[in-house]
């Protein structure tokens, strides 16, 4: 990926300047996903589940009532 980056990063094209730089912004979680197999999965789950609850119930009154029923 770094051999691919500098290449662009030769090449002056900037229809590739974007993509170049969003890599280069997130070089370490990208590489974490191939070395460790890990993502942010879990986290988008349970956001969905967070989003889901609050609009099956159209607002929440009591926030401590809330926090509970998350699990």
């Amino acid at each position: 990926m770094a051999r691919w980056y500098d290449k662009v990063d030769d090449s002056r094209m900037k229809q590739f300047n974007v993509i170049a730089a969003t890599f280069y912004e997130h070089y370490d979680e990208i590489l974490n996903f191939y070395n460790n197999r890990s993502s942010n999965a879990a986290a988008e789950s349970f956001n969905a589940k967070i989003k889901l609850f609050r609009a099956n119930l159209h607002g929440v009154m009591d926030k401590k009532w809330f926090i509970r029923n998350l699990e």
